[in-house]
């Protein structure tokens, strides 16, 4: 019979592999996003009339994933719009 201790190391390396796999879900585009990155930036220039400076892909509050678009607007003000990656809705 083998000891708690001998299935520590193999242990540590499932929950290592894990959270690297969680990490990179993340980390990559959704396959199933209907918006992609050009597409959010043009909804968002539609919502808030201007330059796009940033786009970034982040989760929302609510744990659903969004666009974040950063636009430069032609009063010279920032404005941060939030695009929701399924439906293409502004929040």
């Amino acid at each position: 019979m083998r000891s708690a201790t001998a299935l520590l190391p193999r242990h540590n390396r499932l929950i290592a592999m894990g959270a690297l796999l969680l990490g990179l879900l993340f980390l990559l585009p959704p396959a199933w996003a209907a918006v992609d990155r050009e597409q959010a930036a043009a909804i968002a220039q539609r919502v808030t009339p201007g330059r796009v400076l940033a786009v970034e892909r982040g989760v929302h509050v609510d744990g659903t994933i969004v666009w974040r678009i950063q636009v430069l607007t032609k009063a010279g003000e920032v404005r941060m719009v939030v695009i929701d990656a399924e439906t293409g809705r502004s929040r």
